[in-house]
């Protein structure tokens, strides 16, 4: 199966899913990632979200945004947390009404694609890539990352063999060799980064316009219908991410956030420390959820399309984006 194909296959199935109304079951199902440490974990573990929202949250992990996507448009989720917006921009091009409702993280030096290093490939020697094979979990930021780096190094992705991988799944490819790049972000990529090196650092990604941040996303039947108990739980995040932002609650919050993530408290603390965490205020200004971030989805969608990887892009993702609730309308 082709490159392309892998990804409109996963934007296919999505479309497909897209008409199923989301569930208006009593609990509220909400997806995250494993190796991901993030504040809202400590409120997740400590019941704050439960005793904000008045019910019990089943909480499912899932290993990529595009599987995330998959489980909004059947109605088995009902938010997304941390998911990436190149796969949130895959499904909303496809077909599927879905809103970013909060920036959760953002982060540039915790997603990235990693060159084996027996290969002595840098930035200056990229255009050696040429006939390598490269793991890339499809449809993901990393995946966004990873074009556009191709595109800055110029160099051509038909010249590389592409294979979609989940990032732990690249990650045990490169260490044994079956790939010369893999692509991925969290525990993997520290993981991939005992193999090899990465061609940018987080600050070169940012200098070049490839920025890396990950939304808490719904469906938009969901927070229209639901808009109270979304606006009460992206309360809890921000109460999180606040307690967080004071070093003084760090040693009682890491333990509980590595322990959910299935970290160790030194991992987890290390990849906390490439994470930034947006404020309310922050988020609704217009270098986020007013105004920049749709203009970005427009980017990435346009990208994808120039790559093949999408036959097209929205005229707006204007409309995929609610800060409403965020900001208690």
């Amino acid at each position: 199966m082709t490159f392309k194909s892998k990804l409109m296959g996963a934007a296919a199935s999505v479309a497909m899913l897209a008409g199923a109304a989301p569930a208006m079951a009593e609990d509220l199902t909400v997806a995250y990632f494993l190796e991901w440490p993030m504040p809202f974990q400590f409120a997740k573990e400590t019941g704050m979200y439960d005793e904000a929202l008045g019910t019990k949250i089943n909480w499912v992990s899932f290993d990529t945004g595009t599987a995330m996507s998959a489980a909004m448009a059947s109605g088995d989720v009902q938010l997304s947390v941390s998911q990436g917006i190149p796969p949130f921009v895959v499904a909303a091009s496809a077909g599927q009404d879905l809103q970013v409702v909060d920036v959760a993280v953002s982060y540039a030096d915790n997603d990235n694609c990693v060159v084996r290093a027996d290969h002595e490939i840098d930035k200056d020697s990229a255009s050696e890539l040429a006939g390598k094979k490269v793991a890339v979990p499809l449809g993901t930021a990393a995946h966004y990352g990873f074009l556009k780096q191709m595109e800055h190094f110029g160099v051509s992705l038909d010249s590389l063999e592409i294979v979609d991988m989940a990032p732990a799944e690249g990650e045990a490819a490169l260490s044994q060799g079956a790939v010369d790049m893999a692509c991925g972000w969290g525990g993997a990529l520290r993981r991939m980064l005992g193999s090899g090196n990465v061609l940018l650092t987080g600050a070169e990604k940012t200098e070049l316009g490839i920025l890396v941040f990950d939304a808490t996303t719904a469906p938009t039947s969901y927070v229209a219908q639901e808009g109270d108990m979304v606006a009460k739980f992206l309360a809890v995040t921000a109460e999180a991410n606040a307690m967080w932002a004071d070093e003084a609650n760090h040693a009682k919050m890491l333990p509980v956030i590595a322990k959910d993530a299935g970290m160790s408290e030194e991992d987890a603390a290390a990849t906390l420390k490439t994470f930034v965490f947006p404020t309310v205020e922050e988020q609704l200004s217009a270098a986020w959820l007013g105004g920049n971030a749709a203009t970005f989805m427009k980017g990435v969608a346009d990208v994808f399309v120039a790559s093949g990887s999408i036959d097209a892009a929205k005229a707006s993702y204007e409309d995929n984006v609610n800060a409403g609730p965020l900001g208690g309308n």
